[in-house]
């Protein structure tokens, strides 16, 4: 369920941030919620929901060395980022943190950020470019990561992955701009072990905007719950369940999609995945291949849909680095 208000420093923050276009604070972004919805937002592993660095100081970080100093700092912090901040390979991020762009122009380049038994992390408002490896990667049993209104450029492997036990974690308003293999929730074949029952993600008002494949590709995790979500011109694949993983697919657009989503059949060398799709809509694209039965998400959180016709409007209008920035494509 989207978050009716927002608290007084969040609409502040907003205001200062410029994150929204012609947000102020006192007219924030409509898009632009206070606090994560879905798996993020849920009460568990000790954390009651994601809040990053609230109650920590507000940092801002012009430098790459003040960057990787800051996110590597102990105890919670807010991490403004200011312009073009270039890295190199995967950065871990500690506990407890929000990294947040400042207006339309923060950008990370060349690197990522890299989650290994982190929590608690909120990532807005960034640009990230050209990234050697992931542009973020959570994984090793880190647990409620927001990860909202950013866009991926060009990343040389994954945009964004979730592995190794990762759970609690929720994707939204983000545009996965022309990349190729953008999301892979659990890393391998052989990881059942480690992954199963774990991997719990909330996919939400994302623009699969020609993002060839892994959109996302999911092993045993359940449930993994996509929903009112923007894809386009998916060369490969939209959706893909494999390795008994659970899927829920709802309320989502797909527009020249060929395949929306793999289950039964499985996927290259992964075997079957379940997947339930229900409500979406389908434009010049391929039937959605489903197979047995899902988790409901409603067993862990609550949450209200957009049409599906809606969709595009919406995500168009909200999703990525700069809400309402890419509104006139």
């Amino acid at each position: 369920m989207r978050s009716s208000s927002l608290t007084l420093s969040f609409v502040l923050l907003l205001g200062v941030l410029g994150l929204g276009g012609q947000a102020t604070a006192a007219e924030p972004a409509p898009s632009a919620e206070a606090a994560p919805t879905g798996f993020a937002a849920v009460n568990a592993l000790g954390q009651n929901g994601t809040t990053g660095g609230a109650g920590g100081a507000t940092v801002t970080a012009t430098t790459s060395e003040q960057f990787l100093e800051y996110i590597d700092t102990v105890g919670p912090l807010t991490i403004k980022v200011q312009g073009t901040i270039d890295i190199t390979s995967k950065q871990g991020v500690r506990p407890n943190k929000t990294i947040v762009g400042v207006g339309s122009s923060a950008v990370i380049n060349g690197g990522g950020l890299d989650f290994y038994r982190s929590y608690n992390v909120i990532v807005r408002n960034i640009k990230f470019t050209n990234a050697e490896d992931d542009a973020v990667n959570i994984g090793q049993q880190s647990h409620h990561i927001w990860i909202d209104h950013n866009e991926f450029v060009a990343p040389v492997d994954g945009a964004l992955d979730i592995n190794r036990a990762a759970e609690y974690v929720t994707v939204s308003w983000n545009w996965f701009n022309k990349t190729d293999k953008n999301m892979l929730i659990g890393h391998s074949d052989g990881n059942g072990g480690q992954d199963a029952g774990k991997l719990k993600v909330s996919i939400h008002h994302n623009f699969f905007d020609g993002s060839k494949q892994r959109n996302p590709r999911v092993r045993f995790g359940e449930p993994v719950h996509v929903y009112n979500n923007y894809f386009r011109n998916n060369q490969l694949y939209g959706v893909a369940s494999t390795m008994n993983a659970g899927v829920l697919v709802e309320g989502n657009y797909f527009e020249n999609v060929p395949h929306p989503c793999y289950s039964a059949s499985g996927y290259a060398d992964s075997g079957p995945g379940r997947l339930v799709q229900r409500g979406n809509q389908f434009v010049g694209s391929g039937t959605c291949e489903t197979n047995g039965s899902v988790t409901e998400p409603r067993t862990f959180y609550s949450y209200t849909l957009d049409p599906a016709a809606n969709v595009p409007s919406l995500v168009r209008a909200g999703a990525g680095a700069g809400v309402g920035k890419i509104g006139a494509l």
